[in-house]
């Protein structure tokens, strides 16, 4: 719509909105319409394309009162995780481009500030909006403005990240303009564990304070003389009202915070008095806000674990179109339970991902043995250490982004020791919808500098299995089994399964091409399909990736043309350490590496290895120049 053109006055409210600043043209009962609209809308839009759903629905109200108290983009709003910023997105002028939400050219599922000036600062990862808020508040004094907010939200799953604790630590001594909102629902991805969410618990409980407190300080104001001056007294101490209703300070106090809260996050009214309250103080600022995971969405609300991230899902049922239970993670989790019950040592982690590493099947079947330590993949790590000091067999499972945060606990109090810790490696490889925040392409690379870890890729389930065992009780030290998201679809011939490589070699030819984990079925396809052309190609496949099994580096030695076809990071992935290893041996034919040098935005898993060159159809275009250039 022209911005010139007015809205029919029965037009949806939504379609009234062209910046922010509408929202503060609208009475409070038509931003209660409007947060009905909105939930409308995201349930329609991620039936369509998959996405977070119960986190986003439960933030509506709490994301319409920021509009509408502060002021876009001139006060910085910072996401922790960016899982709820689709309504952010809505009202900043997304709201025709929504439809593309986490699809290819389309919008992101998380902030990006190349998408709009709304978006202050890029996120996907947890607990990192109270550091992130607190520097663009310093940055904000350092230019001169008083006037303007930095305001993180964060959800109470993002508080058992320690970097969550870093942030509050420095922030609270800052005297800046700088607000954290605890969007508290009482979920992380997984049930909320740990004495904070007891904390939180027994804090909710007194969910009438700021209502009671600002009625008071009203009441005050009315008074003459003595009025005015008791209420700022109230204002700027511990509240009489506080000792009352809480019976301690909170510890966000104890940071050097106002604490305010906890607040009904769903009535817009108390949220827009909070948030003017919270405003006044013009110095670091802590509002406890409640709300209801998956709110005004059945379905969500009963099960907020199942839709955090969900697949395209019929709306009328809930019922995702592709059911989840035949993916590598399950297989991972069925697996480690069979073994389990032969091994009274093995022991279970999880950061907050219960159900996305399967690791339900285990929690179920061993609760004594089973351990989900919240979003604190630092801490799981050395947990795991500890655990393996004690002679257990632990088994981190974690997404390959999120253990990127545990590279210096994998290095310092694992490897050192020479501790017996092993990873399951989930979502190892490109993701598809979520983006580059969220891509496991980056752990060969940093996990090979880890001296005397060893690392698998399983190509298939059956090899998943073998792998995982081999790296129970054959290997020493850090061993990582690292699988893609998803379910298996290979083809390729798995009757001399193993854990170290398999070389396939048919009719006569110079051309070897090496690849290891789900490129290797494409090219198993591809290869094929050249072969009914006449044009071929020798097969490697790697399965143990790192230390590289004897003998590999000889078989490629023996072709003219080598190339290695990799879905992990161009620089300090498996192919670049193999093309040293030729070098090292003298290799005097040609050498070629296919894999990711850039971030790779959303778009489907198909189309992005299509981009990557890994695709059935790429990899049989590369085979089929190589070997025609070959013949020349």
């Amino acid at each position: 719509m022209e911005h010139n053109q007015l809205p029919k006055e029965d037009a949806p409210l939504l379609e009234r909105l062209h910046s922010p600043k509408d929202l503060k043209g609208l009475s409070l009962e038509q931003c209660e319409s409007l947060c009905e609209e909105i939930r409308s809308l995201l349930v329609e839009t991620v039936s369509k394309t998959g996405g977070h759903l119960a986190s986003n629905l439960g933030s509506v109200e709490l994301t319409v009162a920021m509009h509408r108290v502060f002021s876009s983009p001139q006060d910085k709003f910072v996401w922790d995780v960016g899982h709820q910023c689709y309504t952010h997105k809505i009202l900043t002028g997304r709201l025709e481009q929504f439809s593309t939400l986490r699809q290819e050219n389309g919008i992101s599922g998380f902030p990006k500030p190349n998408e709009s000036e709304h978006d202050s600062f890029i996120s996907g990862h947890s607990s990192t909006a109270i550091s992130v808020a607190c520097g663009i508040a310093e940055g904000m004094r350092q230019h001169g403005d008083r006037e303007h907010f930095a305001v993180a939200v964060v959800g109470d799953g993002a508080m058992t990240g320690g970097l969550s604790y870093e942030g509050l630590n420095n922030a609270g001594k800052s005297g800046n303009n700088l607000i954290v909102i605890l969007n508290d629902n009482e979920m992380s991805i997984s049930k909320n564990v740990g004495a904070l969410a007891r904390y939180l618990s027994s804090m909710r409980s007194s969910e009438g304070y700021v209502r009671t407190k600002k009625a008071v300080e009203r009441r005050l104001n009315r008074t003459a003389v003595i009025g005015p001056s008791v209420a700022k007294v109230i204002k700027n101490s511990k509240s009489v009202v506080r000792d009352v209703l809480l019976q301690s300070a909170t510890i966000f106090e104890d940071f050097g915070f106002v604490y305010l809260g906890p607040v009904d996050g769903h009535n817009l009214g108390d949220l827009e008095e909070a948030l003017l309250a919270a405003k006044e103080y013009h110095r670091p600022v802590f509002l406890h806000v409640h709300t209801v995971k998956g709110k005004g969405y059945a379905p969500a609300e009963e099960n907020p674990g199942e839709y955090h991230g969900i697949s395209k899902f019929d709306i009328e049922t809930g019922n995702p179109e592709v059911s989840g239970t035949d993916s590598y993670s399950d297989v991972f989790g069925k697996e480690l339970v069979r073994l389990a019950e032969e091994d009274s040592r093995i022991c279970a982690v999880t950061a907050a991902m219960e159900h996305g590493t399967g690791l339900h099947h285990f929690a179920r079947k061993f609760p004594n043995r089973y351990y989900d330590v919240g979003i604190a993949e630092q801490h799981a790590v050395t947990f795991s250490a500890g655990l393996a000091s004690m002679g257990e067999l632990p088994v981190f499972a974690v997404y390959s982004s999120f253990l990127q945060r545990a590279y210096d606990q994998l290095m310092h109090d694992v490897a050192i020791g020479g501790l017996h810790v092993v990873l399951g490696i989930d979502r190892a490889g490109v993701v598809g919808e979520d983006g580059e925040t969220h891509h496991g392409l980056y752990d060969v690379s940093f996990l090979s500098t880890v001296p005397g870890a060893v690392i698998y890729a399983p190509a298939c389930y059956d090899e998943l299995r073998l792998c995982l065992r081999r790296a129970l009780y054959r290997d020493k030290g850090l061993a990582c089994v690292r699988y893609p998201r998803g379910n298996d679809k290979s083809v390729f011939d798995k009757s001399a399964l193993n854990t170290e490589y398999t070389h396939v070699s048919g009719k006569k030819t110079d051309i070897l091409y090496i690849s290891y984990g789900r490129v290797y079925d494409n090219l198993y396809r591809a290869a094929k399909r050249c072969a009914e052309r006449e044009l071929h190609c020798d097969l490697l496949k790697l399965t143990r990736i790192f230390p590289l099994a004897d003998g590999v580096v000889d078989i490629a030695m023996s072709y003219r043309h080598v190339v290695f076809l990799e879905e992990a990071y161009y620089y300090g992935g498996i192919s670049q350490l193999f093309g040293d290893l030729l070098l090292e041996r003298g290799f005097q034919g040609t050498y070629r590496r296919v894999a990711p040098k850039q971030y790779l935005l959303q778009a489907s898993t198909d189309s992005q290895m299509e981009t990557m060159g890994l695709s059935e159809y790429a990899i049989y275009r590369d085979i089929r120049q190589e070997a025609e250039h070959g013949e020349t």
